[in-house]
C-alpha cells in the first residue's frame, strides 16, 4: 500500500490550502485515514482523522475539515484561517485496525505517506 500526499505550499496568514492523500495498492474503506504534522524541532502530532466520524486536534478544530472519497480511496484536509503555527510537514496516514481510543496516536497507524510541506507566513 502506498499513500501519496499533495497540495502543500506557501500561503499568507489567514489563507487556505487543501491537501489530498491518495491510497493505492489497498483500500481503507472500513478503516481510518488521517493527517499528522511535524514542525521543525517538534514531534509529529495528530491533526485530524476520519473513520465513521471526524476527529480533530483542538488546535485546528473549527479551521480544518477532513473529508473522504471512498470511491477514490482519497482523504482531503481543507485548511482555512491558516496561522504561522500551522507551518509543518503534513503526513497522511492510514490503518484498518485502529480503535477509537488510539485514533490520535501516531503509533496506531501502519501506513504513511511521504509528507507535503505547508508554510504559513506572518
Amino acid at each position: 500500500v502506498q499513500l501519496q500526499a499533495f497540495g502543500g505550499g506557501w500561503v499568507q496568514t489567514g489563507g487556505s490550502l487543501r491537501l489530498s492523500c491518495a491510497a493505492s495498492g489497498g483500500t481503507f474503506r472500513s478503516g481510518t485515514m488521517g493527517w499528522f504534522r511535524q514542525a521543525p524541532g517538534k514531534e509529529r502530532e495528530f491533526v485530524a482523522a476520519y473513520r465513521w466520524n471526524e476527529y480533530y486536534a483542538d488546535s485546528v478544530k473549527g479551521r480544518f475539515t477532513i473529508s473522504r472519497d471512498n470511491a477514490k480511496n482519497t482523504v482531503y484536509l481543507q485548511m482555512n484561517s491558516l496561522k504561522p503555527e500551522d507551518t509543518a510537514v503534513y503526513y497522511c496516514a492510514a490503518g484498518n485496525t485502529i480503535i477509537t481510543s488510539t485514533i490520535r496516536e501516531k503509533t496506531a497507524y501502519g501506513y504513511w505517506g511521504q509528507g507535503t510541506e505547508v508554510t504559513v507566513s506572518s
